[in-house]
């Protein structure tokens, strides 16, 4: 299927457009390995709501970055930055082909681009927390939506922990969150970055269907499992989508999640418009249709014409 590529490969754009079989099949076609860039899927025990790739379905491709966390510890882009890039070195000093999968777009750009992290200031961080609890998180989110709209549409409306760093960013600098994002330019390691999307109507009815399954598959018992290991104490881990709107459920004392899939799909389906919004922004990302026969020949003969 070509020579051998002895560079990144970065597999990208919104959730369920079929991003994970095709960086597997990619990781075959050329001698590669998967490196996770999906931030909910660094957790242990969050399977079936990430969509996290079974053993079955990993072919054998040895994947890195999944299950490093325990649902008590915040994701952080900057320890993902520093993992991430490790892993990437030590494959390509091994003479493999990293292929980034994952459609959270900061943790992609970390990985790529420049990116630096501003200082923190622990009375400003205080004063944005009080403020969401006593407000509420959609309250901050608005106001990040109105001062810098561009950090708000890469960030959930539910994730207050994000959504405090970038307040606190903007109130530091004096400037919008996103200014702090590099433009991209020439992307680390001469990685190439293959977009994967989808019609839209396509796309939101495969979010509906997926989501059905994960209910189906048992998400209520994977998250009643990780409320006892602490999910609800998790300030990333507990605004996943699915598992906020299952632990809503439970506090409703309700046995009936129909609502709470619905609420799930919805959540997804905005987020999918978020996520392509973002990712439409970076000229570097070759666009594929994942719906196109012979999806991983075409990238594939792309890739090592």
């Amino acid at each position: 299927m070509g020579a051998v590529v002895i560079r990144p490969i970065a597999v990208v754009g919104p959730t369920a457009t079929g991003k994970t079989a095709l960086g597997v099949e990619l990781a075959l076609a050329f001698g590669g390995e998967v490196v996770n860039a999906d931030a909910m899927q660094l957790y242990r025990g969050m399977d079936i709501g990430t969509a996290k790739a079974t053993e079955q379905e990993r072919r054998g491709v040895p994947h890195h970055l999944l299950d490093v966390l325990d649902v008590t510890e915040a994701a952080s882009v900057a320890a993902y930055q520093r993992d991430a890039r490790a892993e990437i070195e030590r494959l390509l000093a091994a003479g493999k082909v990293p292929v980034l999968v994952g459609g959270s777009g900061l943790y992609v750009q970390a990985v790529l681009d420049d990116l630096r992290f501003p200082g923190t200031d622990p009375e400003v961080r205080a004063g944005l927390e009080e403020q969401a609890r006593r407000l509420g998180t959609g309250a901050l989110y608005e106001r990040l939506a109105a001062a810098d709209p561009e950090a708000a549409a890469a960030i959930l409306p539910g994730n207050t922990r994000r959504i405090v760093r970038a307040l606190e960013v903007i109130e530091i600098t004096g400037q919008p969150f996103s200014a702090n994002l590099p433009k991209p330019g020439e992307p680390r390691y001469g990685t190439v970055l293959v977009g994967v999307d989808r019609d839209v109507a396509e796309l939101d009815a495969r979010v509906d269907l997926r989501v059905e399954h994960m209910f189906a598959a048992g998400l209520v018992d994977e998250v009643r499992e990780l409320e006892k290991r602490g999910l609800r104490e998790g300030k990333t881990a507990s605004r996943a989508l699915g598992y906020q709107q299952v632990l809503a459920a439970f506090d409703e004392g309700t046995d009936d999640f129909t609502g709470a899939a619905a609420a799930t799909a919805q959540a997804t389906r905005r987020f999918v418009r978020r996520q392509r919004s973002w990712f439409r922004r970076d000229k570097r990302i070759h666009w594929f249709d994942g719906a196109t026969e012979g999806l991983t020949d075409r990238v594939a003969s792309w890739l090592a014409p």
